[in-house]
């Protein structure tokens, strides 16, 4: 009796048993219009608390923590657990309102910004940044920069949590009195 040699089958299975487990822990961000958030907020019986990522596209930090950190299983499922997630262009050119303004595209350099970005970046527009906001609206806080999953997971959490209600940042961390 003739044997075969199926060398092929083993990193083939292995691959296929990888693709099937990473599609089953796969956790799809749910991003959605301003306009949605804020009317969720305003509607929902339990509301949750908004998260912003203000980006733009030719950012490639910007990218690069869409991929590595709002796709990291965990994030995504303790952000859809707890924020309405609003994914907003820093360039974008549609109106916004909140808190009874209306915020709009300003013609600035080569491309322009929108208002909404920069107020709520306080005035500092750098790309990535990533805005907490509560279940009312307000600021909670504007965090700068790209963040891995592990340090955006554990300020998602201090905001998400209400943590920050009863601990400022340092003692929540550790770092009080360091």
């Amino acid at each position: 009796m003739k044997t075969y040699s199926l060398s092929f089958s083993k990193p083939f299975l292995f691959l296929a048993v990888l693709f099937v487990s990473a599609a089953s822990y796969a956790q799809e961000v749910n991003w959605i219009s301003w306009d949605e958030a804020a009317e969720l907020t305003a509607t929902d019986t339990n509301p949750k608390k908004v998260f912003i990522d203000v980006y733009t596209d030719w950012c490639g930090w910007c990218k690069k923590m869409d991929k590595d950190t709002f796709q990291n299983p965990e994030v995504a499922a303790y952000m859809a657990e707890n924020y309405y997630m609003v994914k907003f262009d820093g360039e974008g050119k549609d109106p916004i309102e909140y808190k009874g303004k209306t915020y709009k595209f300003v013609p600035s350099g080569r491309k322009g910004y929108h208002e909404f970005a920069a107020a709520l970046m306080q005035g500092r527009l750098s790309y990535p940044t990533t805005i907490f906001l509560d279940e009312e609206l307000n600021m909670l806080s504007p965090i700068p920069g790209y963040q891995k999953p592990e340090p955006f997971l554990e300020i998602a959490r201090y905001f998400g949590s209400d943590i920050y209600k009863e601990k400022d940042w340092k003692a929540y961390t550790g770092e009080a009195g360091k």
